[in-house]
């Protein structure tokens, strides 16, 4: 699959969906002795390794973190080479004030926004989509 690369298809099929949980954004100059298999993602920077971990497994393993957020899932296939779709997002939460941190995967994006502002972003998205469709 190639995945769709029309921003106004893309923002008429968003069908975000709110992740169960709480993830933490960490970053970590050693992994030994540091378990990584529950991580949502990883990424190697020249300052460390950034990890997203839900944040039940940070705690059980001790390890300090410095953003807790909530993790929203655009279920529309995107495309790797759509363009605007980040874009799009991140103005209609900056809109109402919300941060958001994007993960784009091989099928979908990922939006990650402060705890506690989890339900707030999951309307600001769905009124997003209702819009375009």
């Amino acid at each position: 699959m190639h995945g769709e690369t029309h921003l106004n298809t893309l923002l008429a099929s968003l069908k975000p969906e709110l992740q169960k949980g709480e993830y933490v954004f960490l970053t970590l100059a050693e992994v030994t002795g540091v378990d990584l298999s529950e991580a949502v993602c990883t990424f190697r920077e020249k300052e460390g390794l950034s990890v997203i971990l839900p944040r039940e497994i940070a705690d059980k393993q001790h390890i300090e973190y410095s953003f807790i957020a909530s993790w929203i899932t655009l279920n529309v296939y995107s495309s790797l080479e759509a363009t605007g779709l980040t874009a799009a997002i991140s103005k209609a939460l900056n809109d109402e004030n919300i941060s958001c941190n994007a993960v784009a995967a091989f099928y979908h994006d990922h939006i990650f926004v402060p705890r506690e502002d989890g339900e707030r972003a999951m309307e600001v998205l769905k009124k997003l989509q209702e819009r375009k469709q």
